[in-house]
């Protein structure tokens, strides 16, 4: 087994709107005709050009830093530097006006205002589709939609509209998820940290009466760490320890987390409300779970050093069942897809089944090994299976150069109060270091001249090592700090090819610039800028200067939710050879992507977050815990759900669009991801993104019993003696398959001809009327009946959908049932068709 860890990426260039709340900007007032009030916003639009500020600043740097007698050599002067003195708030406002006529041709708009001294920019009130217009201007770097000024959170409860929606539905975040269980299996957790305190003064916080569970007592997990919030806490290693590879000193032979993901994952899902973010000394905003009033229950049974393995997993799996978990999390899959049979007979995946059995909502992350098809690692059908998405927080940050060049990239640092002078690692050794070929990567200040290194930005190279953990972010940083620098640039390494980062943090203004192209750019203009001795060939002047802009405050995207690159897809493969099984995964896909959420004061798994509380991870291990804790909200509110139940509230109410209003998207490649995208279908996001306001009052369901999946399990060709030895139960007859499971999708792996499918919908609200639509999937047609339906409460209605191959085609294809109720409940089934083999080509 291992443990889904984080995955990196790149962040789009996005400069900080602070200026909304400094009040700095000329220009404000309105121009043009207005825009259609009924579906625009203002948005605010970021010009790639530099404002006027950085182009002063640059003069006032050189003047200090590069003449010693006073005057500005030609060299010295930037090559527009004959334009500032038309760089006034008028001639901006001009150049704006100028661009949104050639973007917006003849349409209507209406400009708010413009910027020109800090950022250059203006706000434009537009509809969406204009919005989409301007960001694909040359000219433009950024485009996001406006958003009040206030204290940023840790945003996945806010961008699932939990605060006014699923929360407000449950009283409160005070309540949300209270009397329900959560039980993590993953590398433990921290009980000191304040998101599992159960000091809660406004609630009464019991532990649940169905619970019965115990806390390990160590050294390392001593008396009193459980509480009312922690309600349980062991740990499994036996078949580490029985392997001989166990190390108790290092591993924590107890509950303790000393790794870091365990305790990521349980605050995502379970988590105190409003835990002050504060990482590297900088502020990020207040945490939150998704149901800050559930109980965690921790089941360790993966390890730092050399993960875990299914018989420790399976003994936890056990054991949370025993305890009477109402939910099992699971940020982990297997290393390789299962042999034998099929994938769902594996040991792990049988456990769960158990697990259902007892009523337990299981889910699990998809896997990281997207975007390639098959790549899913989770695959039974009473296993909720989740990708992971972006959300619509990001952070970034950019470093203007002296010639005028706007270069972005990722850094949760602060950005620098004006132009400083660049000096490369390697022109600033001291006279007695050796030229080592690791010396760029600025791992140890005592090789560096500090009189050439302070009060300058020192120049990095983020090479492959840093990827292998060799060299850390961290270090170069102290380094920079060490030698009183202004801040620290790293350009990428040329070897290190198509790398996605994650914003890391640091104490000092600084910059990681991703793109090798970018980077090229950065290192040709400082060569160009220094001045050798024509002797010594000694560096007698550097003349390269540049400006940070800080990545600390989050800017909010329209394109979100995203599927990202890395999550696993489908289709489920159903053995180790080349066939399909008839069940949808991933289920869906949720927040997964730059995740704020607590972390060990021990944990080791991300050095660039060693010693903080908390880190930013991505994957599906942190999409995963989003649907645990959601899980819980609709646990609490519909207590006797069954797990399929809860997997179908959050199935057929999921979204299908993205906050632009366009379809949701998918990265198809781990090189340029969003350069390499398009629509996603189920196998990249199963059902859609997460509804967890409409998750709560879904309308119909669909439900499937543990028989049902035996059922299933029993089809399978051989699978009786496996059967057997797994569950103890005897296979009769049973010809049904996973098309035949009522579940909330409906894949058909191979269509040979037709089919008919049916699929029972069970009402939890009022009587209500629906009517039926769908779209068929490309080369079948599909019928469903009846067309419109009145269905009273706690009654059953039966869907009948023929399909029916018209060509013959091995590609799959997708479509869509949609019901739409007279009460507001919209319910969506999505249909997978792989082969198509037709009557009238098998004829001929």
């Amino acid at each position: 087994m291992r443990v889904i860890l984080k995955m990196k990426r790149s962040i789009w260039f996005s400069l900080l709107m602070g200026v909304l709340f400094l009040g700095i900007f000329v220009g404000c007032g309105w121009s043009q005709e207005n825009a259609d009030s009924a579906t625009a916003a203002v948005y605010i639009v970021t010009l790639k050009k530099a404002p006027i500020s950085h182009f002063y600043g640059e003069l006032r740097v050189k003047n200090q830093h590069h003449s010693t007698n006073g005057r500005v050599t030609r060299l010295d002067i930037p090559s527009n530097i004959s334009h500032i003195d038309r760089m006034n708030g008028s001639y901006v406002s001009q150049m704006h006006d100028s661009l949104l006529r050639r973007a917006l041709r003849g349409e209507k708009y209406l400009k708010v205002c413009s910027y020109h001294y800090l950022i250059n920019g203006f706000a434009v009130f537009v509809t969406p589709l204009q919005a989409f217009k301007l960001a694909r201007r040359r000219e433009v770097s950024n485009i996001v939609l406006e958003f009040s000024v206030r204290t940023a959170t840790t945003h996945t409860p806010e961008f699932l509209g939990l605060p006014r929606g699923a929360w407000a539905q449950e009283g409160g975040y005070g309540t949300a998820g209270e009397g329900v269980v959560i039980g993590f299996i993953d590398t433990g957790i921290d009980p000191t940290h304040p998101s599992f305190s159960d000091n809660s003064p406004e609630q009464t916080y019991p532990v649940p009466e169905h619970f019965s569970g115990i806390c390990e007592v160590t050294q390392d997990f001593p008396s009193g760490s459980c509480n009312r919030k922690l309600v349980g806490a062991r740990h499994f290693a036996a078949s580490a320890i029985t392997r001989g590879i166990f190390n108790a000193t290092k591993d924590y032979a107890s509950p303790f987390d000393g790794d870091g993901h365990g305790t990521h994952t349980a605050s995502i899902a379970a988590g105190n409300h409003g835990i002050p973010v504060i990482v590297a000394g900088h502020n990020f905003g207040n945490a939150s779970g998704m149901a800050p009033h559930s109980h965690i229950a921790v089941y360790k049974a993966l390890y730092k050093s050399f993960g875990g393995f299914a018989a420790d997993v399976v003994a936890a799996i056990d054991q949370a069942a025993q305890d009477g978990v109402d939910i099992i999390s699971l940020s982990i899959t297997p290393n390789r897809r299962p042999p034998g049979l099929a994938t769902f007979f594996n040991p792990i995946d049988m456990a769960l089944l158990s697990a259902v059995k007892a009523g337990i909502f299981v889910v699990q992350a998809a896997g990281n090994t997207g975007p390639s098809p098959k790549s899913v690692a989770s695959f039974s059908p009473w296993i909720f299976t989740v990708g992971a998405s972006t959300h619509d927080r990001v952070y970034s940050n950019s470093i203007v150069l002296g010639n005028n060049i706007t270069i972005s990239g990722v850094g949760l640092a602060s950005g620098t109060d004006g132009m400083y002078m660049l000096v490369s690692a390697i022109h600033a050794l001291n006279d007695t270091a050796a030229k080592d070929m690791y010396v760029s990567e600025c791992q140890d200040a005592s090789k560096f001249n500090q009189t050439l290194v302070q009060g300058n930005l020192l120049l990095c190279s983020y090479s492959i090592r840093f990827v292998l953990g060799l060299s850390t972010i961290k270090q170069a940083s102290e380094t920079a700090e060490n030698l009183s620098a202004a801040g620290v640039v790293f350009s990428m390494d040329p070897f290190v090819i198509s790398f996605q980062l994650n914003p890391v943090p640091m104490r000092l203004p600084g910059i990681i610039i991703p793109s090798q192209d970018d980077s090229k750019i950065l290192l040709q203009y400082y060569n160009s800028s220094l001045e050798e001795d024509e002797t010594t060939k000694k560096i007698v002047k550097f003349g390269a200067v540049a400006c940070i802009s800080g990545g600390i405050k989050a800017n909010f995207s329209l394109s979100a939710p995203k599927v990202m690159y890395y999550s696993a897809r489908g289709p489920d493969p159903e053995d180790s050879s080349v066939d399909d099984a008839d069940i949808l995964k991933p289920n869906l896909v949720a927040p997964g992507n730059s995740v704020w959420a607590a972390w060990s004061s021990r944990g080791a798994e991300s050095i660039e977050f060693q010693g903080e509380s908390f880190a930013m991870m991505s994957g599906t291990s942190m999409a995963a815990p989003h649907i645990a804790g959601l899980a819980a909200l609709i646990k609490q509110k519909f207590p006797t759900f069954s797990p399929a139940a809860i997997g179908s509230a959050l199935s057929t109410t999921a979204s299908l669009r993205n906050k632009y209003g366009g379809p949701i998207l998918a990265q198809r490649a781990y090189a340029n991801p969003d350069s390499n995208q398009s629509p996603a279908t189920p196998f990249d996001m199963g059902s859609g993104f997460v509804n967890a306001t409409a998750a709560l009052d879904p309308g119909l369901i669909l439900d499937t019993s543990y028989n049902d999946y035996m059922a299933f399990l029993c089809g399978i060709n051989g699978s009786a003696p496996v059967l057997l030895n797994y569950t103890g139960e005897s296979c009769g007859v049973s010809t049904m398959n996973g098309i035949d499971l009522n579940m909330p999708s409906i894949t058909i792996s191979k269509l040979n001809q037709s089919r008919k499918v049916q699929r029972t919908l069970s009402n939890i609200a009022g009587n209500e009327t629906y009517i039926v639509g769908w779209s068929a999937p490309y080369g079948v047609s599909v019928k469903v009946t009846p067309k419109r339906f009145f269905v009273a409460s706690g009654q059953q209605q039966v869907l009948n959908v023929f399909f029916n191959a018209t060509m013959n085609n091995s590609t799959a294809s997708f479509g869509r049932i949609g019901l739409l109720g007279n009460q507001g409940h919209v319910v969506n089934i999505p249909l997978s068709v792989i082969v198509k083999i037709s009557y009238h080509s098998t004829n001929s």
